[in-house]
């Protein structure tokens, strides 16, 4: 198995001569260069996973391209005209004798219903198991783990836990993003939620005096 990193989720895995290519979001722009792609996996709706300018600008170059889904991100895309094949929790897909199995089906908790979207992880070929923003347990042999590393809704001690609960052969870091930015990563969370309660959150800019 070949894996290319675009950056953040966005992978360009090749097996058995299938071209796969995972959540195309708006932290990379890589991907919309690519082509000869068989099959685009996304893992659910939020936009450092699904990108809808970027998913049509990689069709445009791959019109061949199938793309596999859960049903929230295919309400979102139908929209845009963007045809799709359902893959869910506890369904399989074949092309070109290659599987790809969902596992999983909520986001991890971020802040109880906050972001708390449809989440499917993709098992492929039984060999690399990229969860998406979850820390699912497919119960099966993984050989490959693409391992989620930072983001608001995961601690270095779950993930370091999850990775000996898998026990695979070899793991690499994915959901990294964030941090090449200097902006704390979990700020979205208390400016979306605490305003609600009449609580002001504001951040402040480093070496610059603020009156609050």
């Amino acid at each position: 198995m070949k894996i290319t990193k675009f950056g953040h989720c966005c992978l360009l895995i090749e097996e058995q001569g299938v071209r796969i290519l995972t959540d195309p979001g708006e932290w990379t722009v890589a991907q919309n260069q690519v082509k000869n792609i068989d099959l685009v996996l996304i893992t659910h709706e939020h936009s450092d996973h699904l990108h809808v300018d970027s998913l049509k600008t990689v069709l445009a170059n791959n019109p061949q391209v199938k793309v596999f889904c859960n049903s929230s991100v295919g309400k979102i895309i139908d929209q845009e005209g963007i045809g799709h094949e359902l893959l869910e929790h506890g369904q399989a897909k074949e092309h070109k004798g290659l599987v790809i199995e969902g596992h999983g089906e909520n986001h991890a908790i971020i802040y109880e219903d906050f972001g708390r979207v449809q989440n499917t992880g993709f098992l492929i070929a039984g060999k690399l198991f990229y969860p998406g923003d979850a820390l699912y347990n497919p119960q099966k042999l993984v050989d490959i783990l693409a391992l989620p590393v930072a983001g608001p809704w995961v601690k270095v001690s779950e993930f370091m836990e999850y990775a000996k609960a898998i026990k695979p052969r070899i793991c690499f870091p994915v959901h990294d993003g964030y941090l090449n930015f200097k902006i704390f990563s979990h700020n979205g969370v208390p400016r979306a939620v605490l305003p609600k309660f009449g609580i002001e959150f504001k951040v402040l800019e480093l070496e610059k005096e603020t009156e609050v």
